[in-house]
This record gives structure tokens, sequence and C-alpha cells, in this order.
């Protein structure tokens, strides 16, 4: 057996692939290499997890010690305003191993899982063994099972939409789709409505109708990093303290005369909260117990996601 092996009490099996994975939780929250599936050199690995679960530390010692190349899978992540607020990998992790598809765009540049699925048809093209990580279930999702190839929507409805309360969006979509989101969450609503509004057809019809996807999961080695409640949401208000002391601050501040909050790098969380402090005189305390609470919220949705769209892939908890 192969040192990655070693240590092991049970077998299972995801797709086509034999793995064997520890079962006893280790006594601290640090993750180790043998609690993870058998990891050759070739096969893509997906990494999902809430956010401050450790997946870029997991993907990171897997690329160190298995190889390949590691791709960002999250939302926020690719805006190149931001590192210490969306908790991108360091200067310093980017120094050992290849990081591709982090901090790559301008803060107003348009991008959904359908721009990210057209960049990682070109990275799997290459020679590279990727290992795919980050928190937005979609893009899994999209990557695995495909994404329907709905047109772009008009920027005027987008301006449309943007106008509308999230009860009102609510109401002019369709039913059939929103039973299929998360209601709570209005950039998924305001993407249903946006899409029902411009082409005249349900969000859901448009899914029903997708092409095959560019992976096929048991082709991958699919990974979840699932923590204790009580465990992340301590993880979460000790990072963002940290993201405070490494200069989050000084980094909104520095978009400040930019800001539009109806853009996407600016609905990242920690983002409308210190802009708060910055310009209605809130003070930081309160911004600070706002990004807490909403980066908890969006654990909670991320989990949800997860249980409900992953529950065939291999689940650790560190």
């Amino acid at each position: 057996m192969s040192e990655k092996g070693r240590g092991f009490n049970a077998s299972t099996e995801v797709g086509s692939k034999d793995v064997q994975i520890r079962r006893k939780k280790q006594p601290n929250s640090q993750m180790v290499m043998h609690d993870l599936p058998v990891i050759g050199p070739d096969a893509p690995v997906l990494i999902a997890g809430p956010t401050a679960s450790g997946k870029s530390a997991l993907a990171l010692r897997i690329a160190a010690q298995s190889g390949g190349v590691i791709v960002n899978a999250d939302a926020s992540q690719v805006f190149d305003c931001w590192r210490i607020v969306t908790a991108r990998p360091s200067l310093q992790d980017e120094a050992i191993v290849p990081h591709l598809l982090y901090g790559h765009l301008p803060y107003d540049a348009a991008y959904s899982a359908g721009h990210w699925l057209r960049e990682m048809a070109q990275l799997l093209a290459g020679p590279d063994r990727l290992i795919i990580v980050g928190g937005t279930g979609l893009n899994f999702t999209a990557l695995t099972k495909g994404l329907a190839d709905i047109p772009p929507v008009p920027a005027a409805i987008r301006a449309k939409g943007n106008a509308l309360d999230l009860t009102d969006l609510i109401a002019q979509t369709d039913p059939a789709t929103l039973a299929r989101i998360d209601i709570n969450n209005r950039v998924r609503v305001q993407r249903a409505w946006e899409v029902e509004t411009a082409t005249g057809r349900p969000l859901h019809d448009w899914q029903d109708n997708t092409g095959p996807p560019l992976l096929q999961l048991s082709d991958t080695i699919p990974i979840v990093v699932d923590v204790a409640k009580p465990t992340l949401d301590a993880r979460i208000a000790e990072r963002f303290d940290i993201m405070i002391a490494q200069g989050a601050l000084d980094e909104v501040a520095a978009m400040q005369a930019l800001y539009d909050p109806q853009l996407p790098a600016f609905k990242a969380i920690g983002v409308p909260e210190l802009m708060d402090h910055l310009t209605k005189d809130i003070p930081l305390e309160e911004a600070r117990t706002s990004a807490v609470t909403a980066t908890r919220q969006f654990a909670k949705r991320q989990r949800t996601w997860m249980r409900s769209k992953m529950r065939d892939w291999h689940w650790l908890a560190p």
C-alpha cells in the first residue's frame, strides 16, 4: 500500500475509483493526507466545502504531494481587487504551486458559471491535472452535470432587476423554477427572473434541456470538506479578525470611489459591511459583527446545497 493509503480502516467506492477513507476524526482541525481518498497523478480532484472549512489548505497539500495545479471555483476570488477580504491564497502559496483563475478579472467584469465553464474547458484540454477548489456549488454542478446554454441577459433587463425588491422578483418568477432554488438568495432569484424576462422561457425549462457536462463525476475524485457548525462558526469569526489585521479595510477603502453595490465584485461578503463602516460611520465592531453573521449564514446555505447536490462525493470531517 502506498504511503497515502496507510492507516485506513474502511473501504468504499465512488464512481469507478476504489478509495479508502479513515473514519476516525482527528483530534485537531488540521486536515492530514491520510484522511483522503487515494489520489493518483491524473484524475481531476474537486474540493468543495463551506467558507473557512480549510479547502484551500487541502488543495495545496494535495498539489504538493500528488501533483497538479490549483484552479479556483469560487465566484468572488476571481476579481483582482480582492485578495484579503475574499481569503484568496497568499502569494507564498501561489509560489509553491501554480494557481489559476484567481484574481484574473477586473472589478467590473461580468462573470457567471457559464464564463467559468468556458475557462474550465480550456484548462481541461491542457496537460495539467486540475485540483478544482471553491465554495460556489453551482460551478461544480455545472461542471459535472452540465449547464444550459442561455443567451446573455441584456443590460437593460439586468438594471430593471436590480431595482426590484426580492419579493417582487419572486412574484414575477415561474413557481417551478422557484421550487429549485434558494428563494432567500437574491442573486439566484434575480438570475431566474432575468432569464425568464429576457428569453420568455423559465429558467427550469432551460435547465431541463442541458447539454452533457465537461466532466463525469465518476472520472474525478470529488471531496467535500465538512466542519461541525460550532467549529466553523469560530473559524469564521477568527478568520475575519485576521483579515482585518492583514489589511482588509485598506483593501476595501482602495475601491471606495468605484463602489457599485450591484456589481458582483462588490457583493463579496465583508465588502458591503466594511464599506458601510467607511461611508456611513458605522463602528468597525458593528461592521465586523454584520460580516461574521453574513458569512455564517452563507456557510449554512453552502452546506445545505452540498448536502442536497453532493451526496455521492467523499465527505471529510477534519
